[in-house]
């Protein structure tokens, strides 16, 4: 029967699967997006477990607030980190929001991202360590990089979800888009001239703490 009617076969093809869409070309490609959120969520408190393990805890027989006060370096590291990591992950839902799944592209790119914000807690501790020392130039620079390479690439996703409307879901508008890669194109902004102050002005009120 269905030798007969080839036509009827083929627009049913064609209702399920719409040309506008690109579907049909791009289902093998597709990747469940339930295991792009889980992986990156892990990743994220991952990260943000490590920056309290790298607090220390003042050794018994001082003054115990004294002692916790000579800490502040270690518990700002810790304050600036921990806000950008938490901004990033809410950004990341904000975007995630917006798709109907995933595809390898999506999910390269969302590794890459992860492999920065992973190294935070090094980088963190790296400029905290080094705030009262000759290099603290330099340390400061390297978590600045540190946090806008993971903008960059946080950046990069959005940039490519909204190109990629197959991985948008339905009735999302065109300006919803637009509006999201606008703020990205201000955040980099941002990155970019707080390593410019660090630069000029070491110090930990000159690092980058938007995501």
């Amino acid at each position: 029967m269905q030798s007969d009617r080839p036509d009827e076969v083929l627009t049913d093809q064609h209702a399920r699967h719409p040309a506008g869409r690109g579907r049909g070309s791009r289902a093998s490609n597709d990747l469940p997006l339930d295991r792009f959120n889980a992986f990156t969520d892990g990743v994220f408190a991952i990260a943000i477990t490590l920056l309290v393990l790298e607090l220390s805890v003042p050794a018994v027989g001082g003054r115990l607030l004294p002692a916790l006060a000579e800490q502040w370096h270690e518990f700002l590291g810790y304050l600036i980190s921990f806000v950008f990591i938490g901004g990033i992950w809410v950004s990341h839902a904000g975007m995630t929001k917006l798709m109907r799944q995933a595809d390898s592209l999506a999910y390269g790119i969302d590794l890459l991202l992860l492999l920065f914000v992973g190294v935070l807690p090094f980088s963190t501790n790296l400029m905290v360590t080094h705030l009262s020392g000759p290099d603290v130039e330099t340390a400061v620079v390297i978590y600045g990089v540190n946090v806008l390479l993971a903008s960059l690439l946080l950046s990069l996703l959005m940039f490519y979800i909204a190109s990629e409307r197959s991985l948008v879901v339905d009735g999302v508008a065109d300006e919803t888009l637009d509006a999201k890669v606008r703020q990205r194109w201000i955040v980099i902004g941002l990155n970019v001239a707080a390593i410019a102050v660090a630069l000029v002005l070491p110090s930990p009120r000159s690092v980058c703490t938007w995501s």
